[in-house]
Protein backbone atom coordinates (compact mmCIF):
# COMPACT_ATOMS: atom_id res chain seq x y z
CA UNK A 1 0.00 0.00 0.00
CA UNK A 2 1.01 3.47 -0.71
CA UNK A 3 2.00 5.64 2.54
CA UNK A 4 0.64 9.22 2.35
CA UNK A 5 0.98 12.39 4.44
CA UNK A 6 -1.95 15.22 4.92
CA UNK A 7 -1.31 18.20 4.92
CA UNK A 8 -3.31 21.25 6.23
CA UNK A 9 -3.39 24.86 6.99
CA UNK A 10 -5.04 27.74 8.22
CA UNK A 11 -3.99 31.18 8.81
CA UNK A 12 -6.43 33.33 10.24
CA UNK A 13 -8.26 33.34 13.68
CA UNK A 14 -11.36 33.17 12.24
CA UNK A 15 -10.79 30.44 9.81
CA UNK A 16 -9.77 28.51 13.24
CA UNK A 17 -12.90 29.51 15.36
CA UNK A 18 -14.67 28.04 12.51
CA UNK A 19 -12.76 24.90 13.02
CA UNK A 20 -12.06 24.93 9.17
CA UNK A 21 -8.72 22.76 10.12
CA UNK A 22 -10.72 19.89 11.07
CA UNK A 23 -12.89 20.22 7.88
CA UNK A 24 -9.81 20.24 5.45
CA UNK A 25 -8.21 17.35 7.73
CA UNK A 26 -11.40 15.02 7.40
CA UNK A 27 -11.67 15.33 3.93
CA UNK A 28 -8.33 14.25 3.28
CA UNK A 29 -8.54 11.35 5.34
CA UNK A 30 -11.73 10.97 3.40
CA UNK A 31 -9.59 11.30 0.10
CA UNK A 32 -6.95 8.98 1.48
CA UNK A 33 -9.60 6.04 1.71
CA UNK A 34 -10.82 6.70 -2.06
CA UNK A 35 -7.21 6.62 -3.27
CA UNK A 36 -6.52 3.43 -0.69
CA UNK A 37 -3.20 5.17 0.61
CA UNK A 38 -1.77 4.89 3.98
CA UNK A 39 -1.49 7.88 6.49
CA UNK A 40 -0.57 7.16 10.11
CA UNK A 41 -2.02 9.20 12.19
CA UNK A 42 1.64 10.75 13.12
CA UNK A 43 1.88 12.21 9.63
CA UNK A 44 -1.51 14.61 9.30
CA UNK A 45 0.27 17.84 9.65
CA UNK A 46 -1.75 20.86 10.32
CA UNK A 47 -0.29 24.26 10.18
CA UNK A 48 -2.95 26.02 12.26
CA UNK A 49 -2.47 29.86 12.01
CA UNK A 50 0.53 29.77 9.72
CA UNK A 51 0.68 32.23 6.72
CA UNK A 52 0.88 30.92 3.77
CA UNK A 53 3.23 33.30 2.64
CA UNK A 54 5.66 31.68 4.02
CA UNK A 55 7.57 28.39 3.50
CA UNK A 56 8.93 27.84 7.19
CA UNK A 57 5.66 25.85 9.21
CA UNK A 58 6.46 23.30 10.82
CA UNK A 59 3.89 20.96 9.60
CA UNK A 60 5.08 21.96 5.76
CA UNK A 61 8.38 21.05 7.21
CA UNK A 62 7.62 17.51 8.22
CA UNK A 63 6.43 16.56 5.17
CA UNK A 64 9.26 17.90 3.03
CA UNK A 65 11.24 15.86 5.87
CA UNK A 66 9.14 12.50 5.33
CA UNK A 67 9.35 13.19 0.96
CA UNK A 68 13.71 13.75 1.23
CA UNK A 69 13.73 10.15 3.25
CA UNK A 70 11.56 8.07 0.97
CA UNK A 71 8.41 7.94 3.88
CA UNK A 72 5.96 8.65 1.68
CA UNK A 73 4.90 8.35 -2.27
CA UNK A 74 2.11 11.24 -1.90
CA UNK A 75 0.87 14.30 0.02
CA UNK A 76 -2.88 14.66 0.29
CA UNK A 77 -3.64 18.78 0.38
CA UNK A 78 -7.21 20.60 0.51
CA UNK A 79 -6.22 23.26 -2.32
CA UNK A 80 -2.89 24.96 -3.63
CA UNK A 81 -3.52 27.83 -1.28
CA UNK A 82 -3.51 25.25 1.59
CA UNK A 83 0.39 24.71 0.27
CA UNK A 84 0.78 28.26 -0.45
CA UNK A 85 -0.58 32.11 -1.03
CA UNK A 86 2.00 32.45 -3.31
CA UNK A 87 2.10 30.93 -6.85
CA UNK A 88 5.86 30.58 -6.68
CA UNK A 89 6.07 28.44 -3.38
CA UNK A 90 3.37 26.36 -4.51
CA UNK A 91 5.62 25.76 -7.63
CA UNK A 92 8.80 25.18 -5.79
CA UNK A 93 7.08 22.58 -2.84
CA UNK A 94 5.65 20.55 -6.05
CA UNK A 95 8.40 20.28 -8.16
CA UNK A 96 10.29 19.70 -4.87
CA UNK A 97 7.87 16.66 -3.77
CA UNK A 98 7.91 15.52 -7.24
CA UNK A 99 11.89 15.57 -7.43
CA UNK A 100 11.83 12.99 -4.19
CA UNK A 101 8.90 10.71 -5.85
CA UNK A 102 5.87 12.01 -4.37
CA UNK A 103 2.72 13.11 -5.98
CA UNK A 104 1.27 15.61 -4.77
CA UNK A 105 -3.02 15.71 -4.67
CA UNK A 106 -5.32 18.81 -4.01
CA UNK A 107 -8.74 17.39 -2.73
CA UNK A 108 -10.11 20.84 -4.79
CA UNK A 109 -8.19 21.23 -7.96
CA UNK A 110 -8.19 18.45 -11.17
CA UNK A 111 -5.61 15.70 -11.10
CA UNK A 112 -2.95 17.37 -13.13
CA UNK A 113 -3.45 14.19 -15.93
CA UNK A 114 -3.68 16.79 -18.67
CA UNK A 115 -2.17 20.03 -19.65
CA UNK A 116 -5.75 21.84 -18.78
CA UNK A 117 -5.77 20.39 -15.44
CA UNK A 118 -2.17 21.45 -14.72
CA UNK A 119 -3.21 25.25 -16.39
CA UNK A 120 -6.38 25.59 -14.10
CA UNK A 121 -4.27 24.29 -11.07
CA UNK A 122 -1.56 27.13 -11.88
CA UNK A 123 -4.70 29.29 -12.68
CA UNK A 124 -5.93 29.17 -9.06
CA UNK A 125 -2.37 29.79 -7.24
CA UNK A 126 -2.23 32.64 -9.11
CA UNK A 127 -5.54 33.83 -7.96
CA UNK A 128 -4.60 32.79 -4.50
CA UNK A 129 -1.38 35.16 -4.81
CA UNK A 130 -3.58 38.12 -6.21
CA UNK A 131 -6.21 37.25 -3.31
CA UNK A 132 -3.95 38.16 -0.42
CA UNK A 133 -3.29 41.71 -1.04
CA UNK A 134 -6.55 42.65 -2.53
CA UNK A 135 -8.28 41.12 0.53
CA UNK A 136 -5.99 42.88 3.02
CA UNK A 137 -6.69 46.70 0.82
CA UNK A 138 -10.54 45.69 1.21
CA UNK A 139 -10.70 46.47 4.63
CA UNK A 140 -9.13 49.95 4.35
CA UNK A 141 -10.84 51.06 1.44
CA UNK A 142 -14.14 50.33 3.46
CA UNK A 143 -12.68 52.15 6.55
CA UNK A 144 -12.03 55.10 4.84
CA UNK A 145 -15.15 55.45 3.55
CA UNK A 146 -16.75 54.88 6.60
CA UNK A 147 -14.61 57.65 8.52
CA UNK A 148 -14.46 60.13 5.76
Amino acid sequence: MRMAAIYARVSSEQQREAHTIASQTAALIELARTLDVEVPKAWIFEDEGYSGATLERPGLEHVRDLAAEGQIQTVLVYSPDRLSRKYAYQVLIVEELTRHGVETRFLNAPSGATAEDQLLVQFQGMIADYAEPVIMWIPRVVVRQITA
